[in-house]
């Protein structure tokens, strides 16, 4: 299992989930926490508990190939919809959409900021809009969101070879944390792949190629209940029919590993829409939101959006 990924490198480490936490997410048991460990899963010794990343939790399960693991669970229902024809994913849907800000070492009140979701220029509508403004510790963002989905799949060669090239690169998609993503170059060099560090790499070839592009951040959300809490970013570019096409490459990539069925999906990812995105105004590498009291670290932003059925 541990040679089917690449660890976190130290630099972006953060070990913080026991053991136990392990062996709960890879199913599995002390002794295989040790061949792990021996085969070079890093880890801390705290107080006699070993600490783990829990990208190289994640990871370990997803490529495990046992078919019992949490992510690899997890990702199965993630993707189910990805095998179903997409026209349930071209209409209307509204989402309760819920955001938490906290300030972990906050020095007092102050404005906050949040990337709101930025639906309009994709045919989407923002309404009941409560947006925080000044205040100390915590906040919350809260609005009903429209989404909607259309087929607007890219229309230029060029644009197209960029993106099946990289398609065809050979890199895996590993759990990876936000700030290691920006720095595509070191998780390329890994043979592997995010959507922020995919956004990145593929809107710079797009901007070589004399396109306007930009990587941008949002959310991905209608699964497991609410919102999957990950960072999730897309390419936006100016197509040669002068429309704003999005290329959504991460989940092209995992919607081709979990199966040969989804290639009405995988195409639906390359410049069109679809209503299980939200897109915010951030770009592919920037904070979700910040709080301007001072402190020197970031704020931990948590989406909760929940589907809201007509």
């Amino acid at each position: 299992m541990a040679d089917s990924i690449e660890f976190i490198p130290a630099q972006y480490s953060s070990k913080t989930q026991p053991e136990s936490v392990a062996q709960e997410m890879l199913r599995c048991d002390s002794a295989d926490i040790d061949t792990l460990v021996e085969a070079g899963l890093p880890h801390e010794d705290r107080s006699g508990v070993r600490h783990f990343d829990p990208n190289d939790l994640y990871n370990l399960g997803m490529y495990s190939n046992s078919s019992r693991t949490q992510p690899e669970l997890a990702f199965r229902l993630l993707f189910r919809f990805a095998g179903r024809p997409v026209d349930d994913l071209l209409r209307e849907k509204l989402w309760d959409f819920r955001v938490q800000l906290e300030c972990t070492d906050c020095a007092g009140d102050a404005p906050w900021h949040l990337e709101e979701p930025n639906v309009a220029r994709f045919g989407g509508r923002l309404a009941e809009v409560a947006a925080p403004t000044t205040g100390a510790g915590t906040a919350e963002y809260r609005a009903m969101v429209t989404t909607t989905g259309a087929r607007t799949p890219v229309v230029s060669p060029e644009l197209r070879r960029l993106t099946h090239e990289y398609l065809d690169a050979g890199y895996r998609w590993q759990m990876i944390p936000v700030p290691m993503q920006a720095d595509y170059q070191l998780v390329h060099a890994l043979g592997a792949t995010s959507c922020i560090a995919a956004s990145l790499f593929l809107a710079e070839q797009f901007r070589a190629a004399g396109y306007r592009a930009e990587a941008k951040r949002g959310w991905f959300c209608g699964v497991l209940g609410g919102a999957l809490d990950l960072p999730h970013a897309c390419v936006e570019v100016e197509d040669d029919d002068g429309s704003l096409k999005t290329v959504d490459i991460a989940k092209a990539q995992l919607a081709a590993r979990l199966s040969p069925k989804t290639g009405e999906f995988q195409e639906l990812c390359l410049g069109s829409i679809y209503n299980k995105v939200i897109p915010s105004t951030a770009s592919g590498n920037a904070p979700f939101g910040y709080h301007e009291c001072g402190s020197r670290l970031p704020i931990q932003v948590r989406a909760d959006i929940q589907s809201v059925r007509s």
